[in-house]
């Protein structure tokens, strides 16, 4: 399988589901709060699960 190289812009600031994407999303450099539909988590998972989404690939539900 290739490798898929996506955009790493945004991801921090965009909830995955919604698509949402603000600086205020950003409550700090840890904590992600989406300011469309209230979601909250770790910022660095948000990220993440972004960039997974956009290299077209599935995660895993073991963490």
């Amino acid at each position: 399988m290739p490798a898929a190289f996506p955009s790493a812009r945004n991801t921090s600031r965009t909830r995955p589901d919604c698509g949402h994407t603000a600086r205020e999303n950003r409550v700090t450099q840890a904590d992600f709060t989406c300011a469309s539909c209230g979601f909250t988590a770790d910022a660095d998972h948000v990220g993440a699960m972004n960039v997974i989404n956009r290299a077209g690939l599935v995660p895993c539900d073991v963490a």
